[in-house]
């Protein structure tokens, strides 16, 4: 029987993967919770073979919590559950150590196969998820256009932006609009969702 921690803040949505997950035959849900917080407490008391974490999470989000569970609890596998086919958020589920990455609308079927191939030691990653990232490429942006545009996506200003990378403001702006160039995008606020959604910044 493998043991089964799940872990989604929506009520609605949670139940219903208990309810279709309780028809498999070989798979227990043996622990069940809504915020980030509560996973690795749970998993400690209920040690279960894999913990089943949607990505987006309050509290604590499912990544950290994911890669919280790799360093404390190793025996634990973990499959993560997203409902965007964004590749810069398997990158990071990828950089986190998790087992397994799939997409909420998976049919039932797809993700019990996940739970079982993820329990016995095999990586997981869905053919979307793992398309969207091979389209998405390299970078095309240098390491200083990524301290620039990381220092802009929180909210930095030009002139702040270049006190803390010891640049001058006009440097700042030429790189904020090579950025914009390179990204192809419309804006510096479209280059940072660009890039952080290709798991860049």
């Amino acid at each position: 029987m493998i043991r089964v921690l799940l872990a989604e803040d929506m009520h609605m949505v949670r139940g219903a993967l208990v309810a279709l997950l309780d028809l498999e035959p070989d798979i227990e849900i043996v622990a069940e919770v809504e915020s980030g917080d509560q996973i690795v407490t749970m998993a400690r008391a209920h040690t279960p073979d894999v913990a089943v974490i949607d990505i987006d999470l309050p509290v604590l989000d499912g990544l950290t919590a994911a890669a919280t569970i790799r360093t404390t609890l190793p025996g634990v596998r973990t499959l993560m559950l997203t409902s965007l086919a964004r590749p810069g958020t398997l990158r990071r589920a990828l950089a986190a150590g998790v087992d397994g990455f799939i997409l909420k609308d998976a049919p039932p079927a797809k993700l019990a196969a996940a739970i079982r191939d993820v329990s016995q030691g095999k990586r997981v990653v869905d053919s979307q998820l793992a398309l969207a990232a091979w389209d998405r490429g390299e970078c095309p942006l240098t390491e200083r256009e990524l301290e620039v545009l990381r220092l802009a996506a929180v909210g930095t200003d030009a002139p702040d932006i270049a006190k803390a990378l010891m640049l001058s403001s006009g440097t700042v702006r030429n790189y904020l609009t090579t950025i914009v160039g390179k990204l192809d995008a419309r804006n510096r606020v479209d280059a940072i969702r660009i890039a952080a959604d290709a798991g860049w910044i």
